[in-house]
């Protein structure tokens, strides 16, 4: 899909590593503008940045947490009317559910719920007509396992908002869809090892997932090879 998406302007929230990172190069790489948030770490977001002008892309690191309804605002204004909306934010908190705190479950909420709602209504407020929506859940979604049970609940919201959205904004030519990976190789992956082991060991590929294997789901939904896909959750699992 080299520069499928020249001409194309495009916001990815969460952008600045792991797999938000990957989806940012990827778009970038076929051609988008992409302006992307961050929050903490602002030498990694310029790294970002650095990176793929020495590559030719064009891209913006732009600071907002998706929690604050007026920073998410603020991105958009600084973008206009996107073509290409990909909301990656996300937090987890895992233990059993008997064991969870109240702080553990806001905090949750704040991120992947709230925050998946105050971007997905920017989004269909802005983007341009015939444009895509994708938003970030997790195949946990669909396969519960114990001690994720605060953190599977708030990204099944956010995976409902999508799917309402796409009949809401379907008649504009806009496709909202969700991609949920599975275990992915990323800064963020807690698990213990032997647990880790574990669960690539019942993978049919018989490995991690790399933040490019969703980056290039991403890349799928958000060009006109996938104008037919709309209100899908696309499991990027390997198999699990």
């Amino acid at each position: 899909m080299e520069r499928a998406l020249k001409g194309k302007q495009a916001i990815v929230v969460g952008g600045s590593r792991g797999i938000g990172r990957a989806v940012v190069d990827a778009l970038a790489t076929a051609g988008a503008k992409v302006t992307f948030s961050w929050v903490r770490d602002e030498k990694a977001a310029q790294g970002v940045v650095k990176a793929l002008e020495a590559k030719g892309a064009s891209t913006l690191a732009h600071r907002a947490d998706s929690t604050d309804p007026a920073q998410v605002k603020a991105l958009f204004d600084a973008v206009g009317t996107p073509d290409i909306v990909v909301n990656v934010a996300g937090t987890a908190r895992f233990g059993p559910l008997a064991a969870a705190t109240d702080e553990d479950l806001e905090a949750q909420l704040a991120l992947n719920t709230r925050g998946a709602f105050y971007v997905l209504r920017e989004a269909a407020r802005r983007v341009r007509d015939g444009g895509r929506i994708v938003q970030f859940s997790t195949g946990g979604t669909t396969a519960p396992t114990a001690g994720a049970g605060t953190y599977l609940a708030t990204k099944a919201a956010s995976e409902h908002l999508a799917f309402a959205l796409a009949r809401e904004v379907g008649a504009r030519g806009v496709t909202v869809n969700v991609v949920s990976p599975g275990l992915t190789e990323t800064d963020g992956l807690v698990m213990p090892r032997p647990a880790i082991d574990f669960m690539v060991g019942q993978t049919p590929l018989g490995r991690l997932g790399q933040p490019p294997d969703i980056a290039e789901a991403v890349l799928f939904l958000a060009s006109e090879a996938g104008r037919w896909v709309t209100a899908h959750n696309l499991r990027v699992t390997g198999g699990l």
